[in-house]
């Protein structure tokens, strides 16, 4: 076993590290305390007596602030060059968010944690960009980003994994430009009806009865009965 520093700061440091990385790579279900003390080259128990169990251990690991810069002055179409970056660093194969963005998808804790972090270090940012609804268009935002880290980072999407940093910046540009600058789409609940609410005037016709005989308004009860009895191939009255 490698030697550790008896530095207790350093020897902290070491075992988080390797949490970080092997919770990243495996999730927190796969990963035991065994293989984070080989990784950081202490012995378990060391690792106990700093975190107390597994939970306490990936607690420590996703305890983070994301700090996102002023971006006042930014055009809007400019948002993405800077947070980008940033996320792709902090979500990226070492990055301290990956494992939190793993667990979040089955653990309530870590979701609300995941949550947290963007409400309070990322939303009032993005916010302060919008024409209006800043929570809603940041929150936009912040799941487009989710969506992009969790495909190339967890499922592993081929396209995104093999882009390099620039280029996703400059799609997501003019896509967070709009969520930050498009007018809204309010809909008045009353004035549309959507496709599947409309009644469907073939389901108004008894079975049997041909297309050519669907018409806009639904067909009387004597009427249906007198079109299923007629014979195959007898024409309709004139």
């Amino acid at each position: 076993m490698p030697a550790r520093s008896p530095d207790p700061s350093a020897t902290r440091a070491a075992i988080l590290a390797s949490a970080r990385r092997l919770f990243a790579q495996h999730g927190p279900d796969r990963t035991t305390i065994r293989a984070v003390a080989g990784a950081a080259g202490v012995d378990p128990a060391l690792v106990m007596h700093y975190f107390g169990s597994k939970a306490g251990l990936f607690k420590a690991v996703s305890q983070h602030r994301l700090e996102v810069p002023d971006l006042g002055g930014l055009a809007a179409d400019e948002v993405a060059g800077v947070v980008v970056p940033l996320f792709v660093r902090m979500w990226g194969p070492d990055g301290p968010l990956l494992p939190l963005l793993r667990a979040a998808a089955s653990d309530p804790e870590a979701a609300h944690d995941l949550a947290g972090i963007f409400v309070s270090g990322v939303a009032p940012r993005l916010g302060a960009l919008a024409v209006d609804d800043p929570e809603v268009r940041a929150a936009m935002i912040g799941a487009h980003l989710v969506g992009v880290a969790v495909a190339r980072h967890v499922i592993g999407v081929p396209a995104l994994v093999q882009m390099d940093d620039a280029t996703l910046a400059g799609w997501l540009g003019p896509v967070f430009a709009h969520y930050l600058t498009a007018p809204r789409p309010d809909v008045d609940p009353g004035a549309r009806i959507s496709a599947a609410d409309q009644p469907d005037p073939v389901e108004t016709v008894p079975r049997g009865v041909s297309r050519q005989h669907v018409r806009a308004e639904p067909l009387s009860e004597r009427e249906a009965e007198a079109i299923a009895q007629r014979e195959p191939g007898t024409p309709d009255p004139a």
